[in-house]
């Protein structure tokens, strides 16, 4: 959530800002309502202040001699009174006006950083830089990660699809092995990295979809349990940045790296026609998750760092990659900054997403409440929070697939992971 002191202070600046990120937000009646809830404050403050002096003065008259129930006394307590009856009646319209602005501020996006490209879409994201490309497969024949998976036999859609609906997979012997191979090959990579792992909660309240961004904007795009008010976790990134929702940390325990497993859920609302088949976009997937919550002063190298570890995994399986970074018009809903890594599959011939590394500054924290305080100072600040994808273990397993696939239609195992697999070929 921005802050309404910048929007007051820097209406232009903020607009502008917003502007480039192609959507349509006007903050006018956000400032408009915030005058009338200063406007309202200030009056209030006023009559609190009159209040404290007729109160402090009833007792300083009557020890001075005024007969507690004279004419002078009964007109301060009947002025008392009235005074109290008003600021009995602001109360309400101020926390309604407040009511409003909040709703507002959740409808706007981050402030793209001073460093994010100014584009108009994914046309304008710059390449940062490619690895990997002497791993480019020679084979000039490669199946499509699906029809291989089921020509394997460690792929099965059909019956996915008879115990749920389209866009969900079953994986089946090898397939399940190398699914589990690779989260744990991708949590032990991150824990050696720094990271302390974490199994949250897989079911997440609204106050918690609220605090990092998915609500109110996307919550067409997420399975909700109503009954119970609770919705399936579309990324670690809810669970574990909302452990310190509500807290104020100390800056000695800053930075602090959580790494997480869970099955994400998406409805992936609009894509349809999109990737329907194979393990690039499925209602169910399983990913790790990288999670900071840092200092403000180092979010920066934070997010240059998530992103070399992010990349760690993708060298260690020897699967090329390039790196983009995301312009205004493309950055997400409550990202300042983006890296998109972006693994190539030989059967499109493109380079596909795979994971996506966001600075969110204090965004997140401001909606989540996530504070620190520093010792010998007044106070409390918000921390920034950063995560980033490591890896979305679908989209790698259909990499491994295409790029260490063999003119027979076996598969290499990549070396890294051949110890969690106890064999070489699939």
């Amino acid at each position: 959530m921005l802050d309404i002191k910048l929007i007051r202070d820097n209406p232009q600046l903020v607009q502008e800002r917003l502007k480039t990120r192609g959507g349509d937000y006007d903050i006018q009646p956000l400032l408009e309502l915030d005058k009338q809830q200063r406007e309202l404050e200030a009056k209030r403050n006023q009559l609190q202040a009159r209040s404290n002096e007729i109160a402090k003065l009833i007792p300083e008259k009557i020890k001075g001699g005024c007969n507690p129930k004279g004419p002078e006394i009964q007109e301060l307590r009947e002025n008392g009174s009235s005074v109290k009856a008003e600021i009995g009646t602001l109360e309400p319209q101020e926390k309604e006006l407040s009511a409003k602005i909040e709703e507002l501020l959740l409808t706007l996006p981050n402030l793209p950083s001073d460093s994010t490209p100014v584009g108009k879409s994914e046309e304008d994201n710059p390449e940062v830089r490619r690895w990997g490309d002497e791993y480019l497969p020679q084979n000039p024949n490669i199946l499509p990660h699906w029809e291989l998976g089921e020509k394997l036999g460690i792929l099965n859609v059909e019956r996915a699809v008879k115990v749920a609906q389209s866009r969900f997979i079953t994986l089946i012997g090898a397939g399940a092995k190398l699914e589990r191979a690779l989260i744990q090959f991708m949590l032990d990579r991150q824990i050696a990295a720094g990271y302390v792992e974490v199994i949250p909660p897989f079911l997440i309240n609204t106050e918690s979809m609220t605090a990092t961004g998915q609500l109110p904007k996307f919550a067409e795009e997420s399975f909700k349990c109503a009954a119970d008010d609770l919705w399936l976790t579309p990324t670690a990134e809810v669970p574990v940045t909302n452990l310190y929702r509500g807290e104020t940390l100390n800056s000695e325990d800053l930075p602090i790296y959580h790494c997480a497993y869970t099955p994400c859920f998406r409805r992936e609302a609009g894509s349809y026609g999109r990737d329907m088949r194979g393990l690039i976009r499925l209602h169910q997937f399983n990913k790790v998750e990288l999670v900071k919550f840092v200092h403000p002063s180092t979010s920066s190298e934070e997010l240059e760092k998530l992103l070399g570890n992010a990349e760690s995994i993708l060298q260690a399986l020897q699967l090329p990659y390039r790196v983009i970074e995301l312009c205004t018009g493309d950055i997400g809903f409550h990202s300042a900054k983006t890296y998109d890594i972006e693994v190539w599959l030989p059967s499109s011939g493109k380079y596909r997403e795979i994971s996506s590394c966001s600075n969110f500054l204090d965004y997140q924290a401001r909606r989540g409440q996530i504070r620190f305080k520093e010792s010998g100072k007044k106070g409390t600040q918000l921390v920034h929070t950063l995560n980033g994808s490591g890896q979305a273990v679908g989209r790698t397993m259909a990499a491994i697939l295409e790029n260490y696939q063999q003119e027979d239609r076996t598969v290499r195992i990549p070396e890294a992971l051949q110890p969690y697999m106890g064999r070489e070929v699939l």
